[in-house]
């Protein structure tokens, strides 16, 4: 497909509480490395900032970062600091607290919600900022997330936060955290190979929450930092003249009008072509072959 001259405005907008963000975003996680959280190196650092650069230039004014997206040479926060401030006035930086590394890479253990305020003010560093736009709370193995998601809450009331949100999530955690502060984001896998998050993008969608899938391009590809692709997506691909990436991002903003999607590379063709992709409207027949 054409991708001359489209602007992330081609998806259309929605809100992250009282913030207007078009839906086709950019997700930092490739940004330090070729695959998920490797410790390779860009090729180019100036490349990257190149492309966070074009990315803005392009519409593009919701960027997903965290401080535990680096390798042993780069932190997206820091390429995202270089490249992008003074910041503008209507970009949204978004990142997420909970998991940590040490300075080898290796995980930490799941932050202790005395310990978030730290990684908060890590993140502030990073960037540049006095206050974060948006934090997410990244669970693992938490049946409840209430003391957590509540330390981020006081953050909040502090002047620290913006707004709230919670990732990789189970419905229940979405009430829990409801109960105790707005939440304006969830951010869950879900992709064309991974419905397992359908009853919470439907929840989101009744209550007017941005729903943010991740690895929604890279699909069952993930692990190897490649893209796995089924015939349908293919052959969809082929009838538009667009790439399996557009094709996949296009599905993904065919799931709501909440749904936002991230994609993330450090390559400025991609950037383009990624882009380009929330002017792409599959039909009906294309989407039942999805299913």
């Amino acid at each position: 497909m054409p991708t001359e001259k489209i602007t992330a405005a081609a998806a259309g907008t929605w809100t992250l509480g009282d913030l207007t963000v078009n839906r086709i975003g950019f997700g930092a996680m490739r940004l330090t490395g070729s695959a998920a959280f490797n410790l390779g190196t860009p090729s180019d650092r100036d490349r990257v900032i190149g492309v966070l650069r074009r990315a803005v230039e392009l519409g593009v004014n919701h960027i997903d970062t965290a401080a535990f997206y680096f390798s042993s040479l780069r932190s997206a926060n820091e390429l995202i600091n270089r490249a992008l401030a003074p910041y503008p006035d209507d970009l949204v930086v978004t990142t997420k607290v909970g998991p940590g590394r040490d300075p080898s890479g290796d995980w930490l253990p799941l932050a202790r919600p005395d310990q978030l305020r730290g990684q908060v003010e890590e993140n502030l560093r990073q960037l540049g900022r006095d206050h974060l736009d948006v934090v997410n709370l990244r669970q693992h193995g938490l049946d409840s997330i209430a003391e957590h998601f509540g330390a981020l809450a006081e953050l909040r009331d502090a002047g620290l936060i913006r707004h709230l949100g919670i990732s990789n999530v189970r419905p229940q955690h979405l009430a829990q955290a409801q109960a105790i502060a707005p939440v304006v984001c969830v951010q869950n896998a879900y992709g064309i190979d991974n419905r397992t998050s359908d009853k919470t993008l439907r929840a989101c969608g009744e209550q007017g929450i941005a729903f943010v899938p991740f690895y929604a391009v890279a699909g069952d590809g993930r692990e190897a930092g490649g893209v796995a692709n089924n015939g349908s997506v293919l052959a969809i691909a082929r009838a538009h003249a667009a790439t399996p990436a557009q094709v996949r991002i296009a599905w993904t903003l065919s799931r709501g009008p909440h749904v936002l999607a991230i994609p993330g590379t450090g390559n400025p063709d991609h950037l383009v072509e990624n882009v380009a992709a929330g002017a792409l409207r599959l039909s009906a027949d294309e989407l039942a072959s999805l299913e």
